[in-house]
Order: C-alpha cells, then structure tokens, then sequence
C-alpha cells in the first residue's frame, strides 16, 4: 500500500476504497480559524452535542486581528468561551497561525485532521492525514461524526538530488503548480517520496503540502522518518513520534519526477498561483511591496534565512517590508537571538503572528502596486487593492528583492544560510486556553456579542426550481470572488445578512441586489467553480439571497461540498454548448426536483424558458447526499438522523 491508503484505510468507517466512490472516515482532531470558527461552532450548537467528541480540537483565532471596531473582539470573546464549554481548546491572538502552531505543538503523525481552513494539509508535512472542508463538516465531526470525500487518487511525487542553495521548497511547489495547474490535483492526494525527503525538514515539507490545496488536491502527503523524530524532538514531544512509509513497490495513480538540483528560483505571476515563470526570466521587475509570512513561509527556518540575507543591509527606498513570523514561538525566538534586531535594521516593519496581509487583512498595497508574497495566493483583488499585482515567491527570493527594489533572482546573494532546525524550540503554551472539565463546564457563559447573527436556515428542497440565470462567469472564480474576505468584510464573518450584500461583489457590484429584487435565481459559471478558500460563507452568502443551484463545467472540490451542505444544488453541465447558449437574464426551472434527485440517475433537466431549450446537467450524488439535499442540507439531515 502507498501511505496515503494506508492513513485512508487506519481511519476507514465507510465505502470502499475505489476512486471517486464516497467513503467516510473518522476524525482524530480538528482545526478552526477565527473567519470560520464562529459559524462552525453556531452550527456546532444547534447540532447539540454538549461535548467534542475527538482526541483534540483546537480554535485559533488568527484571522481577524485588526481590532477597528467591536466585531472582531466579540467574535473573540464568543470563540473563546464557546469553546471552553465544549471541550475544545482555544489559541489567544498573538499565538500565531493555526497551520504553524498546529505543526509545532498539536500536529501527530498518523492521526486525521480536519480543518475549516483550506490551507489544513500543512500538516501533511508531519506526516498526518489533514484535510480542509467547510465549518459545517468541522462542526459534524467534533460531534463525532464521520467525515464524507470521495475517494482519491493518489499521486506519487519522486523527489531526487538536493536544492541548490537559494532555491526552496516554496520552488517545488511552484514547479509543480507549473506543471500541473490550479486543476491539476482534484480528487488526488499528492503523496512524496525518494532521497530528497531527507533534505527536506518538516517546515519545508508543511510548505509544500500548504500549497498543494491551490492544486485543488484533497491533501498532500510526507512520511514520518528521522527528519520528523528530530522536529518532535526539537519541540519536546518526541512521544508523538511514529514511523510512517509506503510499502515498497507501492502502486500509485500517476507519478511525477522532479529532481532538485536541476530547480532555480521560481515566481508565481498575478493572478494565479500556476502563472509560473522563473525569476531570472520575469525580469528586473520593479517592487513596491514585498511581504514575507503566512502560514506558507513562516517558520522559524524562514525567518532565519531572511535574517541572515538582511543582516547589515538595507531594504530599497522604494520598498516597503513587511515580515509577520508564523508563532510566538517563532517571534520570540528570532527576539532572544539577534535576529529580529536584524530584521528591524534593514528597515522591515514587523506584525504580529497572525495571517495578515495574505488574507488581506492590512498591508494591502498602493495603487498599481508590484506586491511580492511569501504566500499562497495572488487571485484577482485578494490583496484589498484591485490594480495591485500580487507575485508569490519565495522567501529567500522576497528579502533579495526587498534589497535590490526590483524581483531579484537570489543566487546573485552571498549570505549564509546553514540555518537548521534548533536542538530545542523555545516552548510556552500559556497562550493556549484549556477546556473547563466535564464537571464545571456548565458554569461556563457563552458570551454572544450584538454582531453575531443566525445563520441562514435551507429548507427542505421544493418540488420545482425556478428562477433567473442572475449571473454567468467564466473559469476559475474563487471563493475570494463569490464571497470576499478583506479587512472591511472580515469582521462581519458571523453576520451572513450584512456579507451576503457583497455576494460576487468583484464580478458584479449589482448581483446582490438583483438577486434580493428576483427572490433569488441560479448562477451560471465555469471550470473550476469556488477554487480556494474552504470558507462556506461562499455558500451561505448565496443561500441567504434565495440561489437554488450553481450550473457550472466543474467545481472545486470543498464548494461543492459546501454547497451540498447548505441545500444548493451543485449541477455540472453535460454539454459545452448549453454552457455557450445560456445568458445572463435567462429563465430556468429544474422541474420534479425532488424526484429527479432522489432517482438514479445521474442525468438531469434543467428547463431554460427564454431560449426554450433543454439542459442536460450532471449530479453524481451517492444516498447520503441525496438525503441531505433532500432535507434541505447537512444540518437539516443531522437533526433528523439524531432524532
């Protein structure tokens, strides 16, 4: 068996094994972030579980730091005693990103971890089975329900040689992001293997497996050898330690071989991560903005490397820096070495260990701005600044430029950079609040602030869908597009009436009225519908302004789930030219809606009445989904299954 069968199968409850047939695991753990964790755990409430169920869950509140207004302290103070009462554990702002601390103190090799973070599958670094989907999912799981995926494939990537010095594990990624594209890993686990692993430490592999979700890939995959003893070791919980491989001659879907010696410094081009070119080739780019964190490149190792190429220089004049280190733990050490001091010499500005300006959430840049990131995105706007350009690099890349003023390939440099993993990380949880024991937590208030709202309820789905084709968009709109995440929206993550007004907002200012003004409608999109973000606030925006189905060429894989989760139909086009034929303006009706989901086929009729045609669209549903589109969503389904 490859590893990735064999984590599947340790945590098998459901199915078979066969790609694409759904299965359902079991969840050992599970991951919030402050943007989703307050929906997850209002769902969580109303599923009505006193307690969590798994062998650990953890909140962080990472996301919403900027603390302009009440919204973001409330949602807070909600998280932090919502999760006291259940038996979850709760990281303070200031602890850092949840992807990092998750690495560096709670990640277990072997254990399943689901996230409401699409970014989860960093801790396939370390060797756990790590997954990203919707709060909702999240919320079902610390119940103690399984979790539902199709079945992936699994996709073997050999790596040989060794990186030459300044190149990174940020520059295999984006190799593969080259080769593959932001559709290449669907319904695929990319799972790593061959002698480079044993170059490559945990923080470099927890790279790599982040941005494999802008693959689309279910997750990634490392094993658990040396190389992970010694970073447990280093954290001082060496008892998480387990071995964990492939068997040898284990069979694999597809394999892809890249060797790292042949790699050089690579730059990901707005506005995808997979518009990949070289540095040298790019050119001299002049840079306004170079931003160096999240939770791709934020580890102590990055940092150190940073710091060894800005020690005794200075950035240009035309350059602002931005560094954000991914923990305390990792802040405090760079503090206690001399290595933040050289940083703040060079003339970077330093945030705090939170998500920040990859999620747009401060520093967006200047008007036409050049932007270079160390993280994992650079769709259209995401940044808050729509003419600005976002190129994602990595970080020895991003603190040469910073330098230079312009992209600069960074094997023109001459610092040192035999930075290895410390004997000991410096390690203090004390920003990490423990659950109340089963016997007190019923003196435990949960603390609701006026900004958070109910969640929009699906009702159980009508016998017929009519409505207006209120939008049509082409291939790869992002979460970031349905449902956008900037500073001035973040706040109001747990108010879905004040959000659903900017629903599509970058495509269209005028959707959300017109969708208000029709009582709802469909959307019509692309390839690739709902790429990026697991936020399902992508689907809670559009339930709340009445959308009964989404028609697009193909889905991305957590949307799709979130929308089946919140009772809107997901419908893939069965034909191109009914996707050409059909307008914006155009009405539809999906009639026997109800009878053709529950039937067996996966062939359906939506009917567009204006260009009087019939359109064939694709639902491949397995009875439990069916069940739950029928009841009007998950919630709606869990209620009645515990009833």
């Amino acid at each position: 068996m490859n590893l990735t069968s064999k984590l599947i199968a340790a945590h098998l409850l459901s199915g078979e094994m066969i790609p694409g047939s759904e299965i359902s695991i079991r969840i050992d753990q599970t991951l919030t972030q402050d943007s989703t964790g307050t929906m997850a755990y209002l769902q969580f409430e109303a599923i009505g579980v006193k307690r969590v169920k798994t062998k650990r869950s953890v909140a962080y509140i990472d996301h919403n730091t900027l603390q302009t207004g009440f919204e973001n302290a409330d949602d807070h103070k909600y998280i932090q005693t919502v999760t006291k009462k259940h038996g979850i554990w709760c990281s303070k702002p200031g602890n850092g990103i949840c992807h990092q601390v998750n690495l560096e103190r709670f990640g277990v090799p072997g254990d399943s971890l689901l996230g409401s973070d699409s970014h989860t599958p960093s801790a396939g670094g370390i060797g756990m089975l790590a997954i990203g989907a919707g709060g909702l999912d999240v919320a079902v799981a610390m119940g103690g329900g399984p979790f539902y995926l199709p079945m992936p494939k699994v996709v073997n990537v050999r790596l040989t040689g060794k990186l030459p010095k300044y190149v990174a594990a940020k520059d295999i990624i984006l190799e593969i992001l080259r080769r593959l594209t932001v559709k290449g890993g669907v319904g695929k686990v990319m799972e790593y293997s061959g002698e480079g692993l044993k170059y490559l430490s945990v923080p470099e592999r927890a790279t790599i497996a982040n941005m494999g979700a802008e693959l689309g890939a279910t997750t990634s995959v490392f094993p658990s050898d040396e190389v992970t003893r010694e970073f447990l070791r280093a954290q001082k919980r060496e008892s998480d330690f387990k071995p964990l491989s492939a068997d040898e001659g284990a069979q694999y879907d597809e394999t892809i071989d890249i060797d790292l010696s042949a790699l050089v410094p690579l730059v990901a081009k707005p506005h995808m991560p997979d518009v990949v070119d070289t540095v040298e080739g790019a050119g001299k780019i002049k840079v306004d903005q170079v931003c160096i964190g999240s939770c791709t490149n934020s580890s102590y190792l990055d940092m150190m490397r940073v710091a060894s190429i800005l020690r005794g220089k200075k950035i240009a004049e035309n350059v602002s820096l931005v560094i954000a280190p991914g923990s305390k733990q990792v802040l405090h050490m760079l503090a206690s070495n001399g290595a933040l001091a050289d940083m703040i010499a060079a003339g970077a500005r330093i945030e705090e260990s939170a998500c920040g300006f990859c999620i747009g959430m401060g520093q967006s840049p200047c008007t036409n701005a050049v932007s270079l990131r160390t993280s994992n995105r650079n769709f259209y706007a995401r940044s808050g600044t729509k003419s600005a350009g976002i190129y994602l690099v990595s970080c020895e890349t991003a603190a040469a430029s910073a330098i230079a003023g312009v992209l600069t390939d960074p094997r023109t440099l001459s610092a040192d950079m035999s930075v290895e993993i410390p004997e000991y990380f410096d390690v203090d949880d004390s920003l990490v609040i423990k659950p109340a024991d089963p016997d007190t937590e019923g003196e435990i208030e949960v603390v609701r602030g006026p900004n958070i709202k109910p969640f929009p309820a699906a009702k159980p789905l009508a016998d017929s869908l009519t409505g207006e084709t209120l939008i049509k968009m082409e291939d790869n709109i992002t979460t970031d597009h349905i449902m956008p995440s900037n500073a001035k929206l973040l706040p109001y993550r747990s108010n879905i009436p004040y959000l659903a007004d900017f629903c599509l907002n970058p495509v269209d200012e005028t959707f959300s009225v017109r969708a208000k003004e029709k009582n709802g409608g469909f959307i019509v999109a692309g390839q690739n519908y709902g790429q990026g973000s697991s936020r399902e606030h992508a689907a809670l925006a559009p339930l709340y302004l009445g959308i009964k189905a989404v028609i697009a060429k193909s889905f991305a894989r957590i949307h799709m789930a979130n929308l089946i989760n919140n009772g809107i139909l997901p419908l893939t086009f069965k034909n191109q030219e009914d996707y050409d034929a059909i307008a914006q303006g155009d009405e539809l009706i999906m009639e026997n809606a109800r009878g053709q989901i529950a039937g067996e086929s996966d062939e359906m009729t939506v009917r567009d009445i204006t260009a009087n045609r019939e359109i064939k669209v694709i639902l491949t549903l397995s009875e439990r989904q069916k069940k739950i589109l029928l009841a009007g969503g998950l919630l709606n389904f869990t209620r009645e299954e515990n009833q």
